[in-house]
């Protein structure tokens, strides 16, 4: 039974008595005890293949910031790994496969993932859930399929993602055929993790907004629609970010919140994705940057433009690593003062 369940609530509509707050990236490096966790694994990957310490840093930011929700310390790109192809995170650098997909050899030889071939993170999933012992939800993820499917191609992260982009244009079959793996393997991770006690589970588009709206309806929203349609357990969220030409399209997803990044005007999203939906978003992560007067009036501003109903408030990316910790608390704690009765 969990003791805070606002966040679930909300995205299934229901009414609640505030907007819950999480963040992205809230698992990771502005808490110096995070830090000090990275140090004793020597690396990022090395600390999401350990489910013991994935799930100490994932309940930092409930215990630290006070958050309405815990996210599973993982990585995205968990799943090429589990399809065939290894990678390496360079630090200070980013992800790095020594080997790309070029070829339709390259496909056969992907295999569709179990949730087994992610076994540190169901684990470190299972763990989390024990030890939060029914404080707030925990959220499952997985990267969306044309995300994964870009760093496959590339081979790392990338401004343009051209290699990927000429894929699709020059090899459209195989670009599909490997999207269908992906899809697959994703949601059979996904299913993993709920089974193992994800309340909620979303799905990241990163590089959403480097397709052009024709491209992202061939190569990306299908295979999203098929993650939605086979997921019936728990809320799912889908967070495509600068996809702002296709938010009608998703609004007609099979799934309970949407994403909206700090470039999404909220009124005009609120229009297109319609009132059947949850939002999420959208504060800018820069605005922590600010005075705290500035952060405050900011963040009132944002709660008042969505409006009492179907909102989690969120930023509309990820943290950035240099932010203050007191600036990000300062965040949640003006979401979580704010009453029905401001609006």
């Amino acid at each position: 039974m969990l003791k805070n369940d606002l966040l679930l609530r909300v995205a299934r509509g229901e009414k609640v008595e505030r907007t819950p707050v999480w963040l992205m990236r809230q698992a990771g490096r502005i808490l110096p005890e995070y830090r000090e966790v990275r140090a004793k694994m020597g690396g990022f990957k090395e600390l999401v293949e350990n489910p013991e310490f994935a799930c100490e840093v994932s309940i930092q930011p409930v215990d630290h910031l006070g958050v309405d929700a815990a996210i599973i310390f993982s990585d995205i790109l968990v799943i090429p790994q589990a399809m065939g192809l290894p990678y390496q995170m360079i630090e200070k650098q980013g992800p790095w496969f020594e080997n790309t997909i070029q070829s339709a050899a390259d496909i056969e030889r992907m295999v569709v993932a179990e949730a087994d071939g992610v076994r540190y993170t169901i684990d470190a999933i299972a763990m989390t859930k024990k030890e939060l012992d029914g404080r707030v939800p925990l959220i499952g993820f997985a990267g969306a399929p044309w995300t994964i499917f870009s760093y496959m191609i590339e081979g790392s992260g990338s401004k343009t993602f051209s290699k990927a982009k000429k894929f699709l244009y020059t090899e459209p079959v195989l670009a599909h055929k490997l999207l269908e793996k992906i899809t697959l393997s994703t949601i059979n991770y996904l299913k993993g993790q709920i089974e193992a006690g994800a309340n909620i589970v979303q799905v990241f588009d990163s590089w959403a907004g480097i397709l052009s709206a024709e491209q992202y309806k061939e190569f990306a929203l299908p295979y999203i629609a098929r993650i939605c349609d086979a997921i019936n357990d728990v809320p799912v969220t889908v967070f495509a970010k600068g996809a702002y030409f296709v938010r009608k399209e998703l609004g007609e997803l099979n799934c309970e919140t949407i994403g909206v990044d700090w470039n999404m005007d909220i009124t005009e999203s609120r229009s297109l994705i319609g009132s059947t939906k949850t939002l999420q978003g959208n504060m800018d992560p820069c605005l922590l940057y600010s005075e705290d007067e500035v952060i405050v009036a900011k963040t009132k501003e944002m709660l008042q433009a969505f409006g009492p109903n179907r909102h989690i408030a969120n930023l509309g990316h990820g943290i950035y690593p240099d932010i203050d910790p007191k600036k990000v608390k300062l965040f949640v704690d003006t979401v979580k003062e704010f009453r029905p009765s401001d609006f």
